[in-house]
């Protein structure tokens, strides 16, 4: 029996989805589990995997199409099956039977064009408006421009540097021509929606089009020049990998993805074998980095390390006052709020508790010893932490008005320490994830965090939060807990102390461990019985595998 497939809600902000490519085509078998297509959201560009079987027998949004989520998007079933009731259900105009697919391109094109014509935007221009790049985002600030009026766009060039309300992100072109204005400054913040640049053929004349633009008309208005600009380069660009898409993404099946994070493998340097191209299971398995490559890649970055100037100091003149004012950074605004809005909301206590590290060490050394593994004790604490939650779910919980929240899926959030300020990269499903895993993966997101080049969806959806400033030397330290969490746990560094053992004095290996709680879930005997399971598995590291 045919089934329908509507355009899936991929966030919790989406309201509408584009197409960017279709990875099968009318006649295709799909299996459950296969990639139908690529979906640009609000956030991200994701790969959207069927969760049916069968024959595909009808696309009903083309590869660069905008819909809104449930519309019609395919039609699976078995081969040869007549759908023409499903296509006249009436769900989406878009449904058609491939016969009226025609007059409903012309009927669209015919709508769109009294709205060009409305905006007054001239044929290939494209307003560029502020992105909403966080679920949470309200405004943005532009760190930097990467690109100047004038310059020459392509699809997919970073046009700049965005500073939302959690990290500063770089801001991709979809469309191409030349740069012909720049509505919002380096430096400047204005609200998601508002005119950021506009895009077009070179020398058009756009004179008007900035005064007179208004968020909702010109944005719905340059949405079918949008496409043909798209469209355009696409066609003419010849892919330059077997595994990349027209706008550089790499396809890649989501295992593919997981082995190779787990093994740190760069998905651009793997030749896919799949379908179109596609990365799969067998081509991250049978790689084989090239030495060549790795040392050519990592030249250029040491010769720009070298280059670069020290920044100069600040000549104070003696027995002077001299103060300097730095222009607070949108993330460091949103630092500010939220972290005094989950002090002085939640009740925070904090338990502390000391651990002996001796056990721990030499199950690292064993550890590492394993040819291409590398865990950190790091790693050990955040494995520990996501046992020991799956024990006392109640840590794992958030705080509403009118309930808990008990969450069962455990996903773990890193602080990571940023040059702007802050980032909490999270690790999904932390609890079914080995050592080797979690340590690649932090790896990953960490490196990514501090070159700007993590998603928002990297960013959500943590249920408790660790926090290590151990490599600094600190050795016990309270956090602010990160909010909807209701713990965060506060790793110190590992110090060598006299110990008593067997009443005996001895040298040992310890570590703090402070953990801040909202009391209004929380209660402190709940806290203590968690760090007493924690203890465990960290001081007899054999007992997370029991």
């Amino acid at each position: 029996m045919a089934i329908k497939v509507t355009m899936p809600r991929l966030s919790d902000t989406m309201t509408e989805g584009t197409v960017a490519a279709w990875l099968k085509k009318v006649g295709d078998k799909v299996s459950e589990g296969d990639i139908l297509a690529e979906i640009e959201t609000d956030k991200a560009t994701m790969e959207f995997e069927s969760f049916n079987e069968g024959t595909l027998l009808h696309i009903g949004i083309q590869a660069g199409e905008t819909a809104p989520v449930d519309s019609l998007l395919a039609i699976i079933g078995n081969e040869g099956e007549d759908i023409s009731a499903l296509l006249a259900g009436g769900d989406a105009p878009a449904a058609e039977a491939p016969k009226a697919d025609a007059p409903a391109a012309e009927a669209k094109t015919e709508t769109a064009a009294p709205a060009k014509a409305a905006a007054e935007l001239p044929k290939g221009v494209v307003v560029v408006t502020m992105p909403r790049l966080s679920d949470t985002m309200t405004e943005g600030t532009v760190a930097s421009w990467l690109k100047k009026v004038g310059d020459t766009v392509a699809e997919g060039d970073i046009l700049a540097e965005i500073e939302t309300d959690k990290a500063t992100m770089e801001f991709e072109s979809f469309n191409a021509g030349t740069l012909l204005h720049i509505g919002i400054q380096e430096g400047s913040t204005a609200p998601v929606d508002s005119l950021l640049a506009i895009i077009g053929p070179a020398g058009t004349d756009i004179s008007g089009i900035a005064d007179n633009y208004t968020g909702g008309g010109a944005a719905t208005a340059s949405a079918p020049a949008a496409e043909e600009t798209k469209a355009a380069p696409a066609a003419e660009k010849a892919p330059q990998a077997a595994a990349e898409t027209s706008n550089g993404r790499v396809l890649a099946s989501p295992l593919a993805k997981k082995i190779a994070s787990d093994k740190g493998i760069q998905l651009s340097q793997v030749k896919g074998t799949g379908e179109n191209g596609r990365i799969v299971k067998s081509d991250i398995e049978n790689f084989t980095p090239s030495a060549q490559a790795q040392t050519a890649a990592s030249a250029p970055a040491a010769k720009q390390e070298a280059s670069a100037p020290a920044a100069p100091k600040v000549f104070v003149p003696a027995g002077e006052v001299y103060t300097e004012e730095i222009k607070n950074s949108q993330m460091r605004k949103i630092i500010a709020k939220r972290l005094s809005e989950s002090l002085f909301t939640a009740p925070h206590y904090n338990l502390v508790i000391e651990v002996s590290m001796d056990e721990a060490m030499q199950a690292r050394t064993a550890i590492n010893s394993v040819p291409d593994t590398k865990v950190s004790f790091n790693d050990m604490v955040i494995k520990a932490c996501a046992l020991a939650l799956k024990k006392h779910p109640k840590i794992n919980s958030q705080w509403k008005d009118d309930a808990i929240t008990i969450n069962h899926h455990v996903n773990i959030g890193v602080a990571v320490a940023v040059e702007d300020g802050l980032v909490v990269p999270v690790l999904k499903f932390t609890d079914a994830m080995s050592l080797s895993q979690i340590g690649g993966s932090v790896r990953d997101l960490a490196g990514r965090a501090k070159n700007k080049k993590l998603g928002p969806q990297e960013m959500e959806g943590s249920t408790f939060t660790v926090s290590n400033l151990g490599m600094f030397g600190i050795t016990e330290f309270n956090s602010i807990i990160n909010q909807p969490n209701s713990a965060i746990l506060s790793v110190g560094a590992i110090v060598e102390k006299p110990v008593v053992k067997n009443g005996q004095i001895v040298v040992g290996n310890t570590m703090m461990l402070s953990l801040a709680c909202d009391h209004r879930t929380i209660d402190g005997a709940t806290g203590a019985q968690f760090l007493q399971t924690l203890k465990q598995y960290i001081e007899s590291p054999v007992t997370m595998l029991a």
